[in-house]
């Protein structure tokens, strides 16, 4: 993994457009460039905190390990954070690991000037706070959809968040990222197996379209009714 000090930042990343005007000369003096190749780790779970990186450019999956099974927690695009699970006053370990999905740019600062700069911009330290509890909440929901969702539902679900996030086109169908059936399914939670019937399945009923690694949505109120769906209703 290359790491290089340069001036070339559009300060779009969430640490950036939320610290003090004063403060973006500290960030440029502390941060690190660095340049990742497609399918390059660059955060182990269990490894030590070092410290916070922001996407710049590129796709970036965030993952964990239960048992011998991967499970992708979430995807990170332009603008957002990564390695910030590592932020505790009880561990200084990750708890997950973080891989590109694609050739990716991140900014990287050391988890004490990370730390420094939350404590001098409470404008940032505010928005970290609102984005800690709208992960929880997702967190959260994907539990329940693995104890009360079908597969079928909570592919339906999945897809709709990922629109949500990722969504763009000229028709604004298309979700925006390319993912392999098994970060699909290491997603969703379910096997390669699975998720590539009920894919099949979706675009059968009209539903989605899928062309090799893209797909597109084609009826969203289907999979919203999906997406509500519980099991024995």
């Amino acid at each position: 993994m290359k790491s290089k000090k340069t001036n070339t930042c559009d300060h779009s990343c969430l640490m950036c457009r939320y610290v003090l005007q004063d403060w973006l000369g500290q960030i440029d003096l502390h941060r690190k460039n660095i340049r990742v190749k497609k399918g390059e780790q660059f955060i182990t779970e269990g490894e030590a905190v070092r410290g916070i990186y922001f996407v710049q450019s590129g796709l970036v999956k965030v993952h964990r390990n239960l048992g011998d099974k991967e499970t992708i927690v979430r995807f990170a695009k332009k603008g957002d954070i990564v390695g910030h699970r590592g932020v505790s006053s009880e561990q200084s370990v990750y708890p997950i690991s973080a891989t590109t999905l694609d050739v990716t740019q991140l900014c990287f600062v050391e988890l004490p000037f990370f730390l420094s700069t939350l404590r001098i911009n409470p404008e940032l330290s505010y928005r970290l706070m609102l984005f800690f509890a709208d992960e929880l909440h997702l967190s959260e929901q994907k539990m329940a959809n693995l104890a009360q969702l079908s597969v079928k539902n909570r592919l339906a679900w999945s897809l709709l968040l990922l629109h949500r996030v990722f969504g763009e086109g000229i028709d604004n169908e298309y979700i925006g990222i390319d993912l392999s059936k098994k970060d699909l399914a290491a997603y969703v939670g379910t096997t390669y197996e699975t998720v590539y019937r009920t894919l099949a399945e979706l675009v059968d009923s009209g539903a989605i379209t899928v062309d090799k690694k893209k797909i597109f949505i084609k009826n969203k109120s289907f999979l919203d009714s999906l997406a509500a769906e519980k099991y024995g209703e």
